[in-house]
């Protein structure tokens, strides 16, 4: 979350510029915060969700700027906007399947084993990486919510958390690609 601050791109006084009005310093502010939210939503959303989180991060950076209390917090109220509009487009894509999960459960009942496994691995292929690395220790190393902390060095709650976001996820794609 320091990259903004720490790479000098985003000094405090091009922040301030950009609270008080300034269109040039406000340009220069969200060219300089697309590259740090890019990695950010690359990290944090479904590969489909990049670039709208960019955008919607980018686009309520240009909206609210003004309303900033304090410039110190800008990175950390900029990656916040950013990871909720990931959540938001996880929520909604989950959320929007056309087809009920019984409908895609018959769906799945009629393939053979070997399509199943085959969609399963792409489905895991496309998470981002840390999603992927935590089911890849629950479900196939069947390691324990404890012995995943140990070994990624996170808490319980963040490895619960990465292990619920990445079967959502897995889920969505085979409701969407069935």
């Amino acid at each position: 979350m320091t990259a903004l601050a720490g790479a000098g791109r985003c000094d405090p006084s091009l922040i301030e510029a950009a609270r008080g009005g300034d269109a040039d310093a406000l340009v220069s502010l969200i060219a300089a915060a697309q590259p740090d939210i890019r990695r950010y939503a690359a990290r944090n959303c479904r590969a489909a969700d990049i670039d709208d989180a960019v955008q919607e991060t980018l686009l309520l950076l240009y909206r609210r700027v003004g309303t900033l209390r304090a410039v110190t917090s800008f990175s950390a109220w900029l990656f916040a906007v950013a990871r909720r509009a990931c959540l938001r487009l996880l929520r909604q894509s989950a959320g929007m399947a056309d087809t009920p999960a019984d409908d895609v459960e018959m769906r799945l009942a009629h393939l053979a084993p070997e399509d199943i496994r085959i969609d399963l691995s792409r489905a895991i292929q496309s998470l981002p990486d840390h999603y992927r690395e935590v089911i890849l220790l629950r479900d196939i190393e069947e390691l324990s919510i404890d012995e995943i902390a140990g070994v990624l060095a996170l808490t319980r709650e963040s490895v619960k958390a990465r292990i619920h976001r990445a079967r959502l996820m897995i889920r969505e794609y085979l409701v969407r690609d069935s």
